[in-house]
């Protein structure tokens, strides 16, 4: 059994995509021949939703959702957005976070580690106003 799931276009809707709102876009006439696939592997979903003030964001990167496709379970990113995003960037940061974890480097995960070590040295300065920003302002003599 394979833990992948590829996906392919049909012969009649090859280069073709639906965006909802907008219709049918022919991809390869308006970006050429290099922005097509052929196949393509799903290796994380992305699930966009208006941002809700009253619920609770994930914002380490710690914890981990999934959604079961054809009995895969697929990483599932929840992302709250408000108007003026560039979700395009938002998506290709995810995809290569998403490729870091696959290839063995969590950056939360290294984070976190970095954090606890800095707590488990005792020697972290942890003042509410940085020594540097105090003798920034005391210097300033505008």
């Amino acid at each position: 059994k394979s833990n992948v799931l590829l996906s392919s276009a049909t012969e009649i809707s090859k280069h073709f995509m639906e965006i909802r709102g907008l219709g049918i876009v022919d991809v390869m006439s308006m970006f050429g021949i290099r922005s097509i696939r052929y196949q393509k592997r799903l290796e994380v979903v992305l699930e966009l939703t208006l941002w809700d003030e009253t619920r609770d964001v994930e914002r380490t990167g710690l914890n981990h959702d999934s959604v079961a496709i054809l009995g895969l379970d697929i990483p599932l990113i929840h992302l709250p957005i408000t108007p003026g995003k560039n979700i395009t960037v938002i998506a290709e940061v995810i995809a290569m976070n998403y490729l870091l974890k696959h290839y063995g480097y969590d950056p939360a995960k290294a984070f976190q580690d970095r954090i606890q070590a800095k707590i488990a040295t005792k020697t972290g300065d942890f003042d509410a106003t940085p020594k540097r920003a105090i003798e920034y302002f005391e210097g300033d003599l505008e």
